[in-house]
């Protein structure tokens, strides 16, 4: 029960401080994650929710990728493994893990596994290059951060077709 609790906090905290930042006329928008050893940046419009990794019931003959799928509140979600897609392994499960859930609005079902969320980033002030149509950003300690298409990934057929 205490990691539902912090669960919800971490999420009325990630909200509030959003809501604030748009007060300001500043509004931060970017979730930093890591998937594999990578850092990754997803625009928060592209994703509803953040949560700890659900129970999931694995589909017999899907790609290794495709976890499974999971019941939150009532509605079934396809979870797909962001490291195992990417062909980086496997996510090692870890209480930090977390599924992003697609956002309502892309009309998928679909929540994306990460080894962890890092938190909200303010890329303003980064360094921005395009390196073979991938943004990339390098932050003020020179870590380098990825932009996670998250719409381009719901258009990948390679994405869509989870069955073996």
């Amino acid at each position: 029960m205490a990691s539902r609790l912090n669960l919800r906090e971490f999420q009325q905290d990630l909200s509030n401080r959003i809501h604030a930042q748009g007060r300001t006329g500043d509004q931060i928008s970017t979730l930093g994650v890591q998937i594999a050893d990578q850092y990754w940046l997803v625009d928060m419009v592209n994703i509803s929710e953040v949560l700890s990794l659900p129970p999931l019931t694995p589909v017999p003959l899907s790609k290794p990728w495709f976890r499974g799928v999971a019941n939150i509140r009532g509605n079934l979600y396809c979870v797909a493994d962001m490291a195992a897609f990417q062909h980086k392994g496997e996510t090692v499960a870890a209480i930090a893990n977390r599924v992003l859930l697609v956002a309502e609005r892309h009309a998928f079902n679909a929540a994306l596994l990460v080894d962890r969320v890092l938190g909200l980033r303010d890329v303003r002030a980064w360094q921005q290059s395009d390196v073979d149509g991938q943004i990339e950003y390098r932050d003020g300690q020179g870590a380098l951060w990825r932009k996670l298409d998250v719409v381009g990934l719901l258009d990948r057929t390679e994405f869509l077709q989870v069955g073996i």
